[in-house]
């Protein structure tokens, strides 16, 4: 039936549906129109990589100490000299301290250091495995760029966010990966059995779900040993955060097994003769992973800020190591959030870290929800 479309038009739905009936070019065509799953994806990405590169992206170690640049502003970049003559390579000035009460830097346009790349700094481990000296970009000392500035005690800002990037984000992931399964298991036990195992489960849940798991949280770190390792004080951490992120999930999940038990796969896998265990692994969990993700994805931000409030109280890693929360505690005062504005660069990374989160979130609700997948498509077409 031809409703009036355009040749245009009638070769796009054409075009549409020979994509469609292919599997493979079906999943890259939903992959390449869902731009919100692209950009979380990408922004997770570019996060990873530093958190995993953070030794060669930044400039030098997180625990370099510089006293004579304490609270130093971010380094401008200047492409013309004092004398009008432009540089194709961007340099830096020496800078001073002018005015020590106020904290004022002046720049001394006598000295310049160009900036250049994949220079030699302090030895550090790559991968945590090889040694190297190798970092993206520097200066020629004694000059220092500061791109986002330094600290109290005169460390770069930006090499501790990055450092902070690798720490926050590993703990937070850690924990996410501990609680999720323990929820899946939980929650597919509950629906599947119901009965008393479903009650006991559920009010375990309802347990955790109604205690205020932030000053819990906060409790249990405070009841461990302060003086501990800083691989033990991360341990500890995951636990306790992992601790209290199972239960929505759980609740989530047995909801959804609930409605699968009655299905006609999982009626017919029994009647065939199929164990319990069998049922949930083969059949029921399958259906499972596309919200299972979702979730993941919808919790992570709440992970990676309890993470950084314990680090904010001083209950999680402490200097001289580097994370988010760490950080954040130089801006506990006035001075530095009027003066020292740079030293709460961990509130951007955190943002950015849950917006690339709740847009995967997005991303994953639309490609598994067959309605939007095919109202993206059909405006495509047009």
């Amino acid at each position: 039936m031809d409703f009036g479309l355009s040749d245009e038009c009638r070769n796009n739905l054409q075009n549409l549906k020979s994509k469609i009936q292919n599997p493979k070019s079906k999943m890259r065509y939903r992959w390449k129109l869902n731009r919100r799953l692209q950009c979380g994806a990408a922004l997770l990405a570019f996060l990873i990589t530093g958190a995993v590169l953070s030794d060669f992206f930044a400039p030098y170690g997180y625990a370099e100490v510089d006293k004579e640049r304490n609270n130093a502003p971010p380094s401008r970049l200047h492409w013309v000299d004092a004398q009008g003559v432009w540089h194709w390579r961007p340099h830096i000035y020496e800078i001073h301290l002018a005015d020590r009460v106020q904290m004022i830097y002046s720049e001394d346009q006598s000295q310049s250091y160009s900036i250049r790349f994949f220079v030699k700094g302090e030895t550090y481990h790559l991968f945590g495995l090889f040694p190297c000296r190798v970092r993206l970009f520097g200066v020629e000392a004694p000059g220092k760029i500061f791109i986002l500035g330094s600290d109290s005690l005169g460390r770069d800002v930006f090499s501790r966010l990055l450092a902070g990037a690798r720490l926050s984000l590993a703990v937070a992931g850690a924990a996410l990966l501990l609680s999720f399964p323990f929820a899946l298991l939980i929650g597919s036990l509950a629906g599947y059995y119901g009965g008393k195992v479903d009650f006991i489960s559920m009010r375990l849940v309802e347990l955790f779900m109604a205690l205020p798991s932030l000053y819990l949280v906060i409790a249990l770190r405070s009841a461990l040993p302060l003086g501990l390792e800083a691989k033990w004080i991360a341990l500890a951490m995951i636990a306790v955060i992992a601790l209290f992120g199972w239960a929505g999930l759980a609740r989530i999940v047995r909801g959804m097994v609930v409605s699968f038990r009655q299905r006609e796969f999982v009626v017919a896998a029994a009647a065939l003769g199929a164990s319990d265990w069998r049922i949930i692994g083969r059949h029921i969990l399958p259906q499972l992973i596309g919200l299972a993700l979702i979730q993941a994805a919808v919790a992570a931000p709440g992970f990676i800020l309890a993470e950084v409030t314990l680090s904010y109280l001083g209950l999680g890693i402490d200097a001289p190591l580097a994370s988010w929360g760490t950080m954040l505690r130089e801006g506990q005062s006035v001075q530095t959030l009027v003066s020292f504005w740079w030293n709460l660069a961990p509130v951007g990374a955190i943002f950015i870290a849950s917006l690339a989160f709740h847009l995967l979130a997005e991303g994953l609700r639309d490609l598994a929800d067959p309605h939007a997948v095919r109202l993206t498509m059909a405006r495509s077409a047009f």
